[in-house]
């Protein structure tokens, strides 16, 4: 990643309730190289879908929101200010509000070239941090 923070979020709810969400289908679509998708709205919170290649996103925080990570393909570090959890295929991890971080991706181990993961977290979080 570069300082610009190039990054393709889109916070757009692409599901709606009852309707299928195919998850390596929309991952197949991805042709950037830090992806972050809002598939569908659970009550007041979102699931949305990250696809990665190797690299870093920029240190942030949420100072209202909890957020939860979790890892489909490939590993994945969140790194906070007095410690990191590198997380493998099917592992996750909350990040408190309030907590400074930040999350790398890695080359994923299975032979692919990009990071998959999850991420549920209240409706009003904004990605980039407050």
């Amino acid at each position: 990643m570069n300082d610009k923070h190039d990054y393709s979020i889109n916070l757009d709810v692409r599901y709606g309730p009852l309707e299928l969400i195919d998850v390596p289908a929309v991952t197949a679509e991805v042709r950037e190289d830090w992806f972050n998708q809002t598939l569908c709205r659970v009550n007041d919170c979102v699931v949305r879908l990250g696809v990665f290649k190797p690299g870093e996103f920029h240190w942030h925080r949420h100072e209202q929101e909890d957020e939860f990570f979790f890892v489909l393909e490939g590993s994945f570090t969140i790194e906070l200010e007095e410690t990191s959890v590198m997380l493998h295929r099917h592992q996750g991890y909350t990040v408190p509000r309030g907590g400074t971080h930040r999350t790398r991706a890695h080359a994923p181990q299975e032979g692919g070239e990009r990071t998959v993961i999850l991420m549920m977290e209240a409706a009003s979080v904004q990605p980039t941090g407050d």
